[in-house]
């Protein structure tokens, strides 16, 4: 008997990261070119061919994951005696936290002497994967689960999120601006700043000129956030098909910071289908969110 530390799929980490830690996996879904596809980190789909087509035109659309799937996989866990820790996608960007928490109410009337947490991560992309990665290096120095928790709902606030975009049109479609700002937006070649707040939802911060201007920003919120001596840190950037952008932020930090490990990995077609191709997102630990 074990505890399992169970993730989905909008962590974003990358795939072999995935398969070297043997992590479990809840598997988000989208829908692309009429056909419904798992979220399985690039197997099925590259990134590249996803963003590209995004660019021709294709609208992909997402899905949350829904009781009966929790259900399912919670219980091929549990039915093996071992425990559950699920640190889940923000319950401000998706109804998938209610879900898993439902999955668990039912199954602990049927199973009463398992363990099932379920963590609002309020984290998204690399953020997640983020969390998620010091958690794994807490249980790998031998921390039990009830530290575990207790560890994540005390930093879980402190994983900082930054992403700018550079297609203001996935923002209209999401609601979160209008069609004549994004029109107008556009024209100006305005690359939008947004954060993920401490209720793990999404909003905007600032609207930058320039897609260089808006990279070296993220950098520069890094060196305003990141509060301590990173030496021994790690920070992750995600982006949608534009490594070499993602690689001048890495090398801006680099620059005028002494930081450890950078992992940089596309952004997941979960996230991707609502910032667009361009985006680029960087994940650290720093001040708590507001």
């Amino acid at each position: 008997m074990g505890t399992v530390l169970l993730i989905d799929s909008c962590c974003d980490l990358p795939l072999n990261y995935i398969k070297n830690k043997n992590l479990t996996v809840v598997n988000f879904s989208y829908t692309f070119k009429g056909e419904i596809y798992e979220d399985d980190f690039g197997s099925s789909i590259t990134h590249t061919d996803f963003y590209n087509a995004m660019r021709l035109g294709e609208m992909p659309t997402t899905s949350q994951v829904n009781v009966y799937q929790y259900k399912k996989m919670f219980r091929s866990i549990i039915e093996k005696d071992d425990d559950i820790i699920y640190i889940c996608f923000s319950s401000g960007l998706s109804g998938s936290f209610m879900s898993a928490i439902i999955a668990k109410t039912d199954l602990m009337e049927e199973y009463p002497h398992s363990s099932i947490e379920v963590i609002d991560s309020r984290c998204a992309s690399l953020g997640e994967g983020l969390l998620l990665h010091y958690v794994l290096k807490l249980s790998e120095g031998g921390a039990q689960g009830s530290e575990i928790i207790e560890w994540v709902e005390k930093n879980k606030v402190r994983v900082n999120h930054f992403f700018t975009l550079s297609d203001l049109n996935h923002l209209k479609r999401g609601g979160r601006i209008s069609g004549a700002a994004a029109a107008l937006g556009t024209i100006l070649n305005i690359n939008p700043m947004l954060s993920v707040d401490v209720e793990g939802k999404l909003k905007v911060i600032n609207k930058i000129r320039g897609r260089k201007k808006s990279l070296k920003a993220l950098a520069e919120l890094f060196i305003k956030r990141c509060q301590d001596d990173q030496s021994e840190h790690t920070i992750f950037i995600s982006h949608c098909d534009c490594e070499e952008d993602a690689r001048y932020v890495e090398e801006l930090i680099r620059k005028h910071c002494s930081v450890g490990e950078v992992i940089i990995n596309s952004m997941g077609p979960v996230i991707g289908a609502h910032t667009g191709p361009d985006a680029v997102a960087l994940f650290f630990f720093g001040e708590e969110r507001d």
